[in-house]
């Protein structure tokens, strides 16, 4: 795709996100819808971003068990989304069980690491190792589960990319040069998560919450 940028329509309101998606669509790739929206708005809000003819990347981050989140994946199908995401940590089952209930034309990525998280985090789940290592480790069972990439923050990317060249790399917590990072942990430039391997960019408030959205977007889309 031309344009790499996915803006991230984190709302319940189905009109406040029609109204960004319809006044930045000529400047980013996507949008991305999560759960916030989703809940409030459900298969039939999807389709109503659709209509915008924007491609839509679903973000629910399913994690369940194996039957449970391919049975989810099969209902979501119809929407035919261009990129769902499930956790990496369900395991290597789920993972195989959700990509082959996918819509064919669907990338089915796996969530390592959120951005919110850092290795302080980690420490307070019980995991140990960094969080590079931990991202790494989580991409690799998603490459050997059969899944189309990752998502994953900028700091990881590259080295990601590095062990999975034909992989489809997600970074969100993306933010320009001189943004806040809100309760972002890792973030990167644009330009910097591109130049590290990135396949798609999420940025959401840069964007939704500028006085000029469209303006945001075109400014970022000019920075790539």
């Amino acid at each position: 795709m031309s344009n790499r940028i996915f803006v991230a329509l984190d709302t319940p309101d189905l009109d406040r996100a029609r109204h960004v998606a319809a006044r930045v669509r000529h400047h980013v790739g996507g949008v991305k819808l999560g759960l916030e929206f989703f809940c409030a708005n459900g298969p039939a809000g999807v389709r109503a971003i659709e209509e915008l003819e924007l491609p839509v990347f679903l973000d629910l981050k399913l994690h369940d068990i194996p039957n449970t989140v391919a049975k989810a994946v099969q209902s979501l199908a119809p929407l035919a989304p261009a990129v769902l995401t499930v956790h990496a940590a369900g395991g290597r089952a789920m993972l195989e069980d959700a990509k082959a209930a996918a819509h064919p034309s669907t990338k089915v990525v796996a969530v390592t690491m959120l951005t919110s998280l850092d290795e302080s985090d980690l420490v307070a789940t019980g995991v140990a190792g960094s969080a590079h290592d931990h991202v790494l480790r989580l991409a690799e069972l998603a490459r050997v589960a059969g899944l189309d990439g990752i998502v994953c923050s900028g700091a990881e990317v590259k080295a990601a990319h590095a062990a999975w060249p034909k992989g489809f790399f997600v970074v969100p917590g993306v933010r320009p040069a001189n943004g806040d990072a809100g309760d972002q942990k890792r973030v990167v430039t644009p330009r910097q998560a591109l130049d590290d391997g990135a396949s798609i960019l999420v940025v959401g408030r840069p964007i939704t919450q500028a006085e000029d959205p469209d303006g945001a977007a075109r400014a970022i889309a000019g920075t790539l």
